[in-house]
This record gives structure tokens, C-alpha cells and sequence, in this order.
């Protein structure tokens, strides 16, 4: 199903914690952070089609540049716990192996409001 939080209150420092399962037959899912639906600081949509993890950010409902890491480490079926961590210029995401994708803060935000989570992800728990 699909969540949305319109009044997170993420600052740099914060820390983000999902855990969830993903179902065997999903092609992906996405978690994005920013004011709203149409201006997003981070898109995290890890796409099993692909074996890749796209990052990106919105503007105004428009998509900047894409960011690929071809570290994939969500498989389907399991249960997964990572992080994502709001740095001062950066969003730092921990996967569950440990391996770790940087994607800048593209528009400067020094607080994130809006959350909302899509896909293939069936949540189990969700802390800030």
C-alpha cells in the first residue's frame, strides 16, 4: 500500500528508520522526502527490473537529473531495515548490507515535511 506523512519534521541529523517486507513479486518501490508531492529533495526507488537503485529529485513536479548506484541489495521476499539520515547537504542511505548512497540536497532544505512511501514495500515499522 502507500503512506504519506505531511508533517514529518526531518532535520539534518535526523535520522529516518524503515523496516519492511518486500513482496516476491514487486518490481520496486519508492521513498520520497521533500515539502510535497511535487518538490522533492530525495526519490529512493530501488527498481528490481533493473537491478539499480535510482535517486532523483523534483522541482515544481519536474525530475532533475538521475542518480544510478548499481548496488542493489534489497531482494525480493525479504524483510529489510535501512536508514536514511538528512546531513547538512546531503542524504545519506544505509542499505542493509551496509553499503551506503549519498545523493545531495539539491535544493537546500533545512527541513523535510513531507514523506511518502510507494510500491513494493509492505511496512513493518517506520521511525524518525
Amino acid at each position: 500500500g502507500n503512506i504519506e506523512i505531511l508533517n514529518l519534521d526531518m532535520k539534518p541529523g535526523s535520522i529516518l528508520k524503515v523496516k519492511g517486507k518486500i513482496p516476491v513479486d514487486t518490481v520496486g518501490f519508492s521513498i520520497n522526502l521533500g515539502c510535497n508531492s511535487r518538490d522533492l529533495a530525495l526519490h529512493f526507488n530501488p527498481r528490481f527490473n533493473e537491478s539499480v537503485i535510482v535517486c532523483n529529485s523534483k522541482v515544481s513536479d519536474c525530475w532533475q537529473t538521475e542518480h544510478r548506484d548499481h548496488h542493489l541489495s534489497f531482494y525480493k521476499g525479504s524483510t529489510v531495515k535501512f536508514f536514511i539520515e538528512m546531513l547538512s547537504d546531503k542524504f545519506r542511505v544505509k542499505l542493509p548490507d551496509g553499503h551506503e548512497v549519498y545523493f545531495p540536497n539539491r535544493h537546500g532544505y533545512r527541513k523535510i515535511n513531507y514523506v511518502s512511501i510507494h510500491g513494493g514495500l509492505k511496512m513493518i515499522s517506520f521511525r524518525l
